[in-house]
């Protein structure tokens, strides 16, 4: 056996039985807690496969990966589930492969395991409408802003005694995600409608998962109104964002603030008018009346009597004067076309009645070419300026009351980066945060196992060898020790020697080199031994 492995078993065995049992479990220890850290170190990062599940998609999607040898990890809602980094590409293909996720609803795969022997007609329609459900509340669910979708089809049903005939109605039930997406509803009417035969988009009603109704064909002020809301919302972020792009260049996307209020009227308008042209006249017609009247009149000479009349014998020559009346009229009537325009204006559009925009601008912004504060006449000018440039972006119409205001604040810390949307450090940290703290976890217990159990072990097995030199020492073993504990050791430099001890120990060189060492450390007190060592040869020689 080697003279090292002979000298280690024999340290072993003279530090008894309680001391090796210690080392054991000290070694136990440690090889646990490497195993641990290990172990929590290597974990894999998981990523996010699906999110906003059903519980039971995820029990079955969870068997299925389970199955296929993939290690899946859910949250604490049971609404996602988490594969291994790496993995997401295959865990999909997987899962597409035997259909799931499927809480949107079966679609079209409805006819992948129907059989067409003793399948009736009813059952066919009926898988019909199920699948058009399905794969409309599928294609429902795409829309930005929608979580999930129910949707109910009600189809014609023909009849030979039927005097109206029935059209197709729907009823669709969506879950937002997040508010501010009403505004979708008629969207998905439209879509709905178009994907039905026969189907028009105002037999389609709209509800959200909380039961107020969206939109409905049986109800105009709904639609008014959701539309008139709609039109709103659009008219102030195209007024926010010309003011966005006109102020990010120079003030910077997060050192401003802009909300804007719009009061849009929806009135539907219908305007007739009809123009006429008097110098493009042309004679239609004409019409001409003329009339002549002539009439004579005789006088008589002598008054009539009743002695005149008796019958006589008329006088020659004698008589009265006669009165001609001779009169004409002439009447001309012409009829003509005048040119005119008839103009008939139905207006289903908008008008801004007023604009009310609020700008709330970084003070600390607003700094010189040196980067130096301004002073107050300086922001006010350079307000102005914005000012100027937010009007002519939004299109203020002064005489409309558009209302423009501009103020300078100091913005709270942190609020000023919240519009930014690209990456930044913290999430880059975010995404390697685990694994950062993995690795710190492990590196704290292998610190904690140096310094609580590897230490303190070391200590104790330092004592033990001391403890074994001493006892050598004082059996003879080593002269220059045996000498000086002979010459005693229980004076005031018992400390010091300890010391010097463990340090030869701890070295393990040869006697003439310990001895050198021990001379270095503590010249006095090795010049002392040498004499006591020298006296005590002599008193033995004389004896």
């Amino acid at each position: 056996m080697p003279e090292n492995l002979k000298m280690l078993a024999a340290n072993l065995s003279a530090l008894g039985p309680r001391r090796l049992m210690l080392m054991a479990g000290v070694f136990v220890l440690v090889l646990m807690a490497v195993g641990i850290g290990s172990a929590f170190l290597n974990r894999p990062a998981y990523q996010p496969l699906y999110v906003g599940l059903e519980r039971d998609d995820v029990t079955r999607m969870g068997m299925v990966l389970g199955e296929a040898g993939i290690v899946y990890d859910v949250n604490a809602e049971g609404t996602a589930l988490m594969v291994p980094a790496g993995m997401t590409g295959r865990a999909r293909m997987i899962l597409a492969e035997k259909g799931l996720p499927s809480s949107a609803g079966a679609g079209y795969e409805l006819f992948d395991n129907l059989g067409s022997l003793g399948l009736t007609s009813f059952m066919q329609e009926v898988t019909r409408v199920r699948a058009l459900e399905g794969e409309i509340a599928r294609s429902i669910q795409t829309i930005s802003g929608v979580k999930g979708a129910r949707v109910h089809i009600v189809m014609a049903e023909r009849g030979n005694f039927r005097r109206a005939e029935q059209v197709p109605t729907a009823s669709v039930i969506i879950r937002f995600d997040r508010a501010g997406v009403e505004s979708r509803a008629n969207a998905v009417r439209h879509l709905v409608a178009a994907a039905v035969p026969g189907m028009v988009a105002d037999n389609v009603t709209v509800l959200d998962s909380a039961g107020r109704l969206l939109a409905a064909g049986e109800d105009p002020l709904t639609n008014s109104a959701s539309s008139a809301i709609g039109i709103e919302a659009t008219v102030e972020n195209q007024v926010a964002d010309g003011i966005h792009r006109a102020l990010a260049a120079t003030l910077g996307a997060a050192n401003f603030r802009v909300s804007v209020q719009a009061d849009i009227n929806t009135d539907q308008r219908q305007i007739e008018e009809t123009i006429f042209d008097p110098d493009s006249r042309i004679e239609r017609s004409v019409q001409i009346v003329r009339a002549e009247d002539a009439a004579t009149e005789q006088l008589a000479s002598e008054p009539v009597t009743v002695e005149q009349d008796l019958p006589q014998d008329a006088q020659a020559g004698a008589g009265g004067g006669s009165t001609n009346e001779r009169s004409e009229r002439r009447e001309e009537t012409t009829n003509y076309e005048l040119s005119s325009t008839r103009t008939a204006t139905i207006s289903n559009g908008y008008n801004v009645d007023r604009l009310s925009i609020a700008v709330v601008v970084n003070r600390a912004r607003l700094v010189d070419a040196e980067g130096q504060p301004l002073n107050p006449a300086a922001v006010e000018e350079r307000l102005a300026q914005i000012r100027t440039v937010a009007a002519a972006a939004a299109g203020i119409v002064e005489d409309r009351g558009d209302v423009l205001n501009i103020t300078a604040f100091d913005f709270v810390e942190g609020v000023a980066a919240e519009g930014s949307s690209a990456p930044g450090a913290m999430a880059s940290l975010n995404e390697h945060l685990g694994t950062a703290i993995n690795a710190f976890a492990f590196i704290a217990v292998i610190l904690a196992v140096i310094f609580l159990a590897v230490r303190p072990m070391i200590n104790v097995l330092r004592s033990g060898e001391f403890a074994q030199q001493v006892a050598r020492v004082e059996a003879g073993e080593t002269p220059l020790l045996a000498n000086e504990g002979a010459g005693g050791i229980g004076d005031g430099s018992g400390e010091a020697l300890a010391d010097m001890a463990a340090e030869s120990i701890r070295l393990k060189p040869a006697p003439e080199e310990r001895l050198s060492r021990i001379i270095d450390m503590n010249e006095e007190r090795a010049a002392q031994i040498l004499r006591r060592w020298l006296n005590n040869e002599a008193v033995s020689s004389d004896a």
